[in-house]
C-alpha cells in the first residue's frame, strides 16, 4: 500500500498520476485539515473535498478547489439579496459540504463522513482526515495573530510572517495505522509549513516515518514555491527558501527527496542532509509528466 500525505494543492497533481498506475485499493490519502470551518452555515473541508474530487475525477482544475462543470446559482443570488459569501461556493460542491454539516450535527465523525461519502462516489482509495477534532494554524504576523484563513483570503498573504504555531489535535483513529502499514509513504508537493508539518506536528506521526520508507517531493523548484506562499512561511520558520530548505524540514525521516531537474547542482550539497536524492521534471504541467513523475517514486524502492 502507498500512502501519501496531502494538502489541497500540489499533492493532488501526484495523485492524479498515481491513481493511473496504481489499484485504487492500494493507494490511502492523510489529509490536512487545519482549514476546516464554517461558511454560510456550511462545515468546509477545503483539501479534503480537493482530494474526493480528484480521486473521482471531479476536480475544477482551473482553480484546484470545487467541481468542474458547477454553477453557483445559490453563490450569485446569496450576493444580489445582499450577503456575499467570504469563500465562493459552487452548488454541487455545497451539497457534498450541507450533507458533512448534517451529519456532524448527528454525531458522525468527520472520518465518518468521508468514509460515506468517498464511497458513494465510488472511490475505492482511502481518504483519512488527520484528525476529526478542528484545528487550526495560528499565523503570527506584524499585525498581529491571524487565522489561517483570514490571511489566506481576508489579508491575501500580504502580512510578514514572523511564527507559525500548530494546534495539539489527536490523530484519527486510522491515521498511525495507515503510515505502519504502508510500504512507502509519499509527502507531497504541498505547502510544508500549512499542509504537510500539521500532519507530521500529530503525536506518534513523525515516529511512525522513521520506521517506513519515505519519499517527499520538494514543492520548491529554485528559490521559488510552484504555487502559494509556501517561501513566506519558510523564510519566517528559518528555513532556506529551495529545496535544501525542504531537505532540512523533512531529514530526521525522509529516504528520498525528489527534485527537479533544474535543481540537480545541489544534489551534492542535499545528500549532506538527507540519505538519497531523486532527480526528474516535477512540474505536473499534463497528465503524462504527473504519470511519469509517479513511477519514478514509486520506482526508488525497486
Amino acid at each position: 500500500m502507498i500512502c501519501v500525505l496531502s494538502g489541497g494543492t500540489g499533492t493532488p497533481k501526484l495523485i492524479q498520476g498515481l491513481k493511473e498506475v496504481l489499484d485504487s485499493e492500494d493507494l490511502s490519502i492523510i489529509v490536512n485539515t487545519v482549514e476546516n470551518n464554517y461558511f454560510s452555515g456550511v462545515y468546509v473541508s477545503g483539501d479534503i473535498d480537493v482530494v474526493m474530487y480528484t480521486l473521482a475525477d471531479m476536480i475544477n482544475e482551473e482553480f484546484w478547489y470545487g467541481i468542474k462543470g458547477d454553477t453557483f446559482i445559490t453563490n450569485n443570488f446569496l450576493e444580489e439579496i445582499g450577503c456575499p459569501e467570504p469563500l465562493k461556493i459552487g452548488d454541487r460542491d455545497r451539497a457534498t459540504k450541507i450533507e458533512k454539516t448534517i451529519r456532524l450535527s448527528e454525531g458522525y465523525t468527520l472520518s465518518e463522513i468521508v468514509e460515506i461519502q468517498k464511497n458513494n462516489l465510488n472511490i475505492k482509495s482511502k481518504i483519512i482526515p488527520m484528525s476529526d477534532v478542528d484545528s487550526d494554524i495560528k499565523i503570527v504576523t506584524d499585525i498581529g495573530e491571524l487565522d489561517f484563513h483570514d490571511f489566506l483570503i481576508d489579508k491575501q498573504c500580504e502580512p510578514e510572517v514572523l511564527d507559525v504555531v500548530y494546534s495539539n489535535v489527536p490523530p484519527s483513529n486510522q491515521l498511525i495505522q495507515t503510515i505502519e502499514e504502508s510500504d512507502m509513504v509519499i509527502l507531497g508537493p504541498s505547502n510544508p509549513i500549512t499542509s504537510i508539518m500539521p500532519i507530521l506536528s500529530i503525536e506518534g506521526v513523525k515516529e511512525a516515518l522513521k520506521n517506513k520508507f519515505v519519499v517527499a517531493v520538494s514543492p520548491i523548484v529554485g528559490t521559488e514555491p510552484v504555487s502559494g506562499p509556501a517561501g513566506k512561511f519558510m523564510n519566517a520558520l528559518g528555513y532556506e527558501i529551495s529545496p535544501i530548505g525542504i531537505g532540512e524540514m523533512y531529514k530526521d525521516f525522509v529516504d528520498y527527496l525528489v527534485i527537479d531537474n533544474q535543481d540537480k547542482d545541489l544534489v551534492d550539497n542535499l545528500k549532506n542532509i538527507v540519505p538519497n536524492v531523486g532527480v526528474t521534471n516535477i512540474m505536473m504541467k499534463s497528465l503524462d509528466i504527473k504519470i511519469d513523475l509517479a513511477k519514478f517514486i514509486l520506482d526508488l524502492k525497486k
